[in-house]
């Protein structure tokens, strides 16, 4: 048996609740248009009471169908949670309700609007009827927790190869790293080789200067030797 066959009463409980919960805001409704026309509204209060109570009683009706059922896993642990957020809007309804039963809160033509989901247009579709998608139709509880540990393995399965994607692109750039740590080691070696190149130029470049300028001293006093060699040729020579 399905778990969607086997929680149709729980359903109707719902339902039937919901419904509660649409009437209270009705006559809470009816009574404050009475109040403000000076009618009587005695019988509506009474009336309103009463469906207070069902609904309190209704509420705790489900809850105790919904901790059976998980308890005595007729439902996965995912559902159980997605109505145990149900019960908590109908328990905040319920409060809404009463707190404007008694003129304490929200206005009830405001509190009917977000109670009322259907309305004019028809009944609201019933939440909890939309548990089950159509891999798990007809499925019990048994083969729903096989079928989710297949998709845990599937997906433990990925894990494993995006890690072991992860482990070669981090060796990969290990690798990477250590090659530009050759290349850092090359390029500082010539960026070593390239200064001594260049101090050793520099000096030789010094050196050649120092001896050109020596050489042009020595090439001035040769030309001033031979001048004066000329002078006391010149002054020594006899003239008839």
């Amino acid at each position: 048996m399905s778990i969607l066959t086997s929680h149709k009463p729980r359903f109707a409980t719902y339902d039937s609740t919901c419904q509660i919960a649409q009437q209270i805001a009705e006559k809470i409704q009816q009574r404050n248009q009475y109040e403000r026309n000076g009618e009587n509204t005695s019988k509506l209060t009474v009336t309103i009471r009463t469906l207070l109570q069902n609904l309190k009683e209704k509420i705790a009706l489900l809850k105790d169908l919904l901790l059976r059922a998980v308890s005595t896993h007729q439902i996965t642990q995912l559902e159980g949670d997605r109505r145990q957020n149900l019960l908590d809007d109908l328990v905040t309804r319920e409060r809404l309700l009463l707190a404007s039963f008694k003129n304490e809160g929200a206005e009830p033509d405001l509190i009917r609007s977000s109670l009322l989901t259907g309305g004019a247009q028809g009944p609201a579709p019933n939440p909890w009827l939309l548990e089950e998608s159509e891999e798990t139709g007809g499925l019990g509880f048994n083969e729903i927790r096989q079928q989710q540990q297949r998709i845990i393995q599937e997906q433990d399965a990925g894990l494993d190869a995006l890690s072991s994607i992860i482990s070669r692109q981090k060796q990969m750039g290990q690798e990477i790293g250590n090659e530009l740590d050759e290349q850092n080691e090359i390029i500082d070696d010539l960026a070593n080789l390239v200064e001594n190149t260049d101090v050793k130029l520099r000096t030789e470049t010094r050196r050649v200067s120092r001896v050109d300028q020596k050489s042009a001293s020595c090439g001035m006093v040769m030309v001033i030797l031979l001048l004066l060699v000329a002078i006391v040729v010149v002054g020594v020579w006899p003239t008839n």
